[in-house]
């Protein structure tokens, strides 16, 4: 039995983009991602849009094949050739509850399809009493089973995505960005499900959001991804109080503060320039052309995560050197 129930070692992903006639390059979305996530734990993965952060779910899954890196799922590899073996253990809520469901399948059938693949019954009495069960357990009237996806909210279409991904009794679930596209009042209501699931049923969770205050509320750490790569990973309290990366310390400056005195004593730190094209990214520290600390050390060596106490990681020279 390993430690961890999750393993992640150096993923890396990269799509070959066309760039000529005859010539492709390789589009670095995940660049050498290291991470561990225990039994029943929840780590949040952050960053701006086209930072890598999706793709560093999917490839976990095997959804996407990993270009390189080791995945393990306690103490075991995942490979291309066994990640049939863990497909029950590992699941993924996905991002957009109007695409991620079919149109044509009832809700019991979307739920159920998990349970035929696996055979997870034995009768369809069994089947249909287990499916009820599911969709009362994340908040639908089992009632509802025969009706058709088009037919819920938002809200409750992404509950049903939730009990398709309860349906096989995972161990870990990768939850990408599960309420970005849902109003503000339905988000608090789908986080407060994610957080009674974890507490009844024990299941880890990735949670990738570009909300710092959602993923501070649902996490215990948090891991800050920025082109490819993760530069910052702390615990939860530890990274909003003391960040060190200058992308970490922008973010959280960005962040809406309700009490109006407070707002107005705290200052924005703006990002400077542009994103780099992921095809052509800078030497060395990919944010030290976009960085009011950069230094030529930056532009010749690429900084690792280093550890500098308390379980606090970075990816920075200005903050290991300090």
């Amino acid at each position: 039995m390993s430690a961890h129930l999750v393993e992640v070692k150096d993923l890396k992903q990269y799509f070959p983009i066309r760039t000529g006639w005859f010539t492709k390059t390789p589009l670095k979305a995940v660049d050498g991602v290291s991470f561990e996530i225990d039994a029943g734990e929840t780590l949040g993965l952050v960053g701006e849009s086209g930072c890598g952060k999706t793709t560093v779910g999917r490839t976990l899954l095997h959804l996407y094949p990993p270009t390189g890196g080791e995945v393990f799922f306690d103490g075991k590899p995942v490979n291309r050739e066994n990640i049939h073996l863990f497909r029950k253990d590992m699941q993924m809520v996905f991002q957009d509850p109007y695409s991620s469901l079919n149109p044509r399948m009832t809700v019991e059938d979307i739920i159920g399809e998990a349970l035929d693949i696996h055979q997870l019954y034995s009768s369809k009495a069994e089947r249909h009493e287990r499916v009820g069960e599911l969709m009362s357990l994340v908040g639908l009237n089992a009632d509802h089973a025969r009706r058709y996806a088009h037919e819920f909210s938002g809200g409750q279409r992404q509950r049903i995505g939730i009990a398709r991904a309860l349906a096989v009794n995972p161990r870990f679930i990768v939850c990408d960005e599960p309420v970005s596209a849902l109003d503000v009042s339905i988000q608090a209501q789908i986080i407060n499900t994610f957080e009674q699931l974890q507490e009844k049923l024990g299941i880890a969770y990735l949670f990738i959001a570009h909300d710092l205050l959602v993923v501070h509320h649902m996490s215990r750490r948090i891991a800050v991804m920025y082109m490819g790569r993760i530069v910052e990973s702390a615990p939860s309290e530890d990274l909003r109080t003391n960040p060190l990366h200058p992308y970490t310390q922008s973010l959280l400056s960005a962040v809406p503060i309700p009490d109006p005195r407070t707002a107005r004593a705290s200052k924005r730190i703006p990002l400077e320039g542009d994103v780099p094209s992921p095809l052509r990214m800078p030497s060395g520290c990919a944010f030290r052309t976009r960085c009011r600390f950069a230094t030529a050390q930056c532009a010749e060596q690429k900084p690792e995560l280093r550890d500098v106490g308390q379980g606090h990681q970075v990816a920075c020279w200005r903050s290991v050197n300090l």
